[in-house]
């Protein structure tokens, strides 16, 4: 069973036992659309009461809302999930996201009007597939229009998410954002820090990974919420490059040409170092000292990378993720050394964790600048000609051989070990006799 077929039959059950119910919201939306919904959502008007007592396994994840979850095993033995939330009108909304007060309707006309948006505020009879729209949603479905439902302020004060959420649609969907719609969002983007950082992450990151990011960032720039929630980013706009490098233009220009890039479904990781792999120019930034100087951005790697571990921390990133993200940051400028690498540094650097992604930042990195690929087709033909045991070796020897050749054990010991996987990394030993008779060499023995 896949989450539509598990959809239509709660629709169905909750219908048998005589009420009403339809599939809602962003699924309606991309059916119309001929797209695939990510996921399914039901409206009813049974209460979540009686939506637990038809469906005994079912878990309350905001009952309090109206908000039951449904869940089956698909054939693959993964869990599919549905939302079923009953017609509601909600009462103020003081935290700017949670209704204060909800009360249960029996009409779908009025639940439809607490929505954010018309598009997304479409109900389907699974049984007849009629489409119910009390909102004008269809209309602007054909005419390419995000539209809030109601007073645009109003909506956006309920939840100031809606906020970037405009943007990502109409980015998402190359739709234009409707005049008051647009308008309402710079009266409202310092306001946008009423959401918490794990809602607003998750929504950019939403940006940046659904195929529209540059659309998406020149939004946000235009609607004013992106000197609100990546003043960083802001920054980047006006602060030029030297042009042998990068004919393209400012660092704006460059990391929205990098963005475009972006494919949907992309790595998170991926799209956030891509994003933020020059965070660390602006405030780098030297103009040409005389005339045969060129614009500098001195340490900027080593900038760029403590502002991306701040960014990460305050928009509350999983640890595994800030360190990718930083890592990404902290190693791009690696590839232009690559040719000239001894092989022990080179194997190391292409040992780092999830290096695919940095060999695709840097090949973004290229493409959106001087468009030379030969250090990106250099790597590739290194980790394809290199077979993996060579570039992650077993050690030759460990601790306890030093140890054994008398070596008192203490910090100096990883000096030692790392000391012999660069020889054998280089090449010039290649047997355990080797490096023991290398470490008797270099560092003697307790004997």
């Amino acid at each position: 069973m896949d989450a539509r077929q598990l959809a239509e039959q709660i629709c169905r059950t909750l219908r048998g036992a005589g009420h009403q119910a339809y599939l809602v919201g962003g699924c309606v939306r991309d059916l119309l659309l001929g797209r695939a919904p990510a996921d399914y959502d039901v409206a009813t008007d049974a209460t979540p009461d009686r939506v637990q007592e038809l469906f005994p396994h079912s878990l309350a994840v905001g009952a309090q809302f109206g908000v039951i979850l449904v869940a089956e095993d698909s054939e693959a033995g993964e869990p599919v999930q549905v939302e079923v939330a009953t017609f509601r009108s909600d009462l103020g909304y003081s935290d700017g996201r949670h209704p204060d007060r909800v009360v249960y309707t029996a009409s779908a006309a009025e639940d439809a009007q607490r929505r954010d948006f018309t598009i997304n505020a479409l109900l389907l009879d699974p049984d007849t597939q009629e489409v119910f729209d009390f909102v004008g949603g269809r209309e602007d479905l054909r005419a390419g229009i995000i539209r809030a439902i109601g007073r645009p302020e109003a909506r956006f004060r309920e939840d100031k998410l809606r906020l970037v959420r405009a943007v990502r649609f109409a980015a998402r969907f190359r739709y234009a954002i409707e005049a008051h719609t647009f308008a309402a969002i710079p009266q409202l983007a310092s306001q946008i820090h009423q959401v918490s950082a794990e809602r607003l992450r998750d929504e950019l990151t939403k940006l940046l990974t659904e195929g529209a990011a540059r659309r998406s960032f020149e939004l946000l720039d235009q609607t004013r919420l992106l000197p609100e929630l990546l003043p960083e980013i802001a920054r980047m706009k006006g602060v030029e490059q030297p042009p042998q490098f990068h004919p393209e233009g400012d660092v704006w220009t460059h990391t929205l040409l990098m963005v475009e890039e972006l494919s949907a479904g992309c790595s998170p990781t991926l799209a956030w170092g891509v994003l933020l792999h020059d965070v660390g120019k602006p405030p780098t930034f030297t103009p040409p000292a005389g005339p045969e100087g060129r614009i500098r951005f001195d340490e900027h790697v080593n900038v760029g990378t403590r502002m991306a571990e701040e960014i990460c921390r305050r928009l509350r990133f999983s640890n595994e993720d800030a360190a990718q993200i930083a890592a990404l940051v902290a190693n791009h400028l690696r590839f232009k050394d690559v040719p000239q690498m001894k092989p022990a540094t080179l194997k190391r650097f292409v040992r780092l964790g999830r290096f695919e992604e940095h060999l695709e930042l840097h090949r973004l990195d290229c493409l959106s600048s001087h468009r030379n690929l030969e250090n990106y087709e250099f790597v590739r033909r290194f980790l394809a000609e290199t077979p993996p045991e060579q570039v992650r070796p077993p050690r030759l020897i460990t601790g306890a051989d030093l140890i054994g050749l008398g070596l008192k054990p203490g910090p100096r010991f990883k000096a030692i070990l790392d000391a012999v996987e660069e020889a054998q990394l280089n090449g010039k030993i290649t047997t355990p006799e080797e490096a023991l008779q290398l470490v008797r060499e270099s560092y003697g023995s307790g004997e």
